[in-house]
């Protein structure tokens, strides 16, 4: 379904995207960040609780909605021990991991989605050209499978494809691992992919004729 030219731009986009959201993250938290190369999967919508962990398993659901060129979904997921330990390097203090997020705690970590987020779309945007903006986060804490399906309770509808960016950091906030999903509506898809292909072979073909 998808040509090795889309599959290699989709993991340009999560490697350009991981590299924008860490310089961001080092200057919000006034420390040096540094994340793996991501990886990158095109998963089918209906298997994504599954790869979260199982619909039981609590985690932190951060979510954004695209709009502009193409419209779609962001959810940003982390699992409940990561998010606590988020939350503490957040707000530099102890907490009590039996306790629930604070209106605070969700506050920051709603505010280190939207960085992500804005990271991923603005190099999504760099890309492909098209004009994406994104909405102000909402937040949630509960079973990954309720996470899931918190966009179809605000929307009525998903596209069938999402695109999965397994993110972990290894300095700053090491051992820390985050799921970021992109699921563009059914319509937005075929424009996505071809937004993909053609910028990314318009460039390819400036390097080589010389170009910028």
């Amino acid at each position: 379904m998808y040509s090795d030219l889309e599959l290699d731009a989709l993991r340009e986009i999560g490697n350009i995207g991981a590299g924008n959201a860490a310089t961001a993250l080092s200057m919000m938290l006034s420390k040096k960040i540094t994340i793996k190369v991501p990886q990158v999967k095109i998963i089918s919508f209906n298997d994504v609780s599954e790869l979260l962990g199982g619909p039981e398993k609590l985690v932190v659901g951060i979510f954004l909605r695209i709009s502009g060129d193409i419209d779609g979904n962001i959810l940003i997921v982390i699992s409940e021990e990561d998010a606590y330990a988020l939350a503490k390097t957040l707000l530099n203090n102890n907490r009590d991991i039996n306790r629930d997020f604070s209106e605070m705690e969700e506050s920051a970590l709603a505010e280190l989605g939207n960085i992500i987020g804005s990271s991923y779309v603005t190099a999504l945007s760099e890309l492909t050209k098209l004009y994406l903006k994104i909405s102000v986060p909402s937040i949630a804490f509960d079973m990954a499978g309720a996470i899931v399906s918190f966009p179809l309770s605000l929307y009525g509808y998903l596209g069938d494809t999402a695109f999965l960016i397994e993110t972990e950091f290894v300095e700053g906030l090491a051992g820390i691992k985050l799921h970021y999903l992109m699921i563009p509506d059914d319509k937005s898809l075929k424009q996505l992919l071809k937004a993909i292909g053609v910028s990314t072979f318009e460039s390819d073909n400036s390097r080589r004729n010389g170009g910028i």
